[in-house]
């Protein structure tokens, strides 16, 4: 029976020195593959992230993995994000499945309850995101709305404009005056 307390010095020393080198080679990786690598963006930047993660835990922690096989994992994963993430700024379907759309859920002070049962989100939810950014009076929001990284935006009423930050919310259209 293996003892599972303590199994010897060999098997210390191997995460030791295999821990820092795939450390060093995954901080390695992730600077020559630029910033938007580890960018908080979306779901599809968390799974990657989280992928990483589990593949570092994987090389330092299992004998059955070699060090060249986990740097070589670590660098298909960021070059399979990189071709994602380079797609989706320049093919607008792509973008949409891998990113999403931002969704309306409060326009002009009024709740849009088919935005919120689709996304999954309770008034409460939103009406704490409204007081986060300091809002108490709703008849001062002129939308809430549900980003793709899943933060809320609360955007204050303004004078009218065609330049709205608004403009690529599903939902939202931009009302001319006059």
């Amino acid at each position: 029976m293996e003892n599972i307390l303590y199994d010897g010095w060999e098997g210390l020393a191997r995460i030791l020195v295999i821990g820092v080198l795939a450390y060093a080679c995954l901080i390695l990786c992730l600077r020559i593959s630029g910033k938007r690598t580890l960018a908080k963006m979306n779901a599809f930047d968390l799974i990657v992230t989280v992928s990483l993660g589990s593949t570092l835990a994987s090389i330092i922690l299992s004998k059955n993995v070699a060090l060249a096989e986990g740097v070589l994992a670590f660098m298909l994963l960021i070059a399979l994000q990189f071709v994602v993430t380079w797609s989706s700024v320049r093919i607008q379907w792509v973008r949409k499945i891998v990113t999403g759309e931002p969704q309306l859920l409060l326009e002009r002070g009024r709740f849009i309850p088919e935005a919120l049962l689709r996304a999954r989100i309770t008034k409460g939810e939103v009406l704490a995101a409204v007081r986060t950014a300091g809002v108490a009076n709703l008849d001062v929001v002129q939308a809430v709305v549900l980003e793709t990284d899943g933060s809320f935006s609360v955007v204050r009423h303004e004078a009218h404009s065609e330049n709205s930050s608004l403009a690529d919310v599903r939902g939202f259209e931009v009302r001319r005056v006059g």
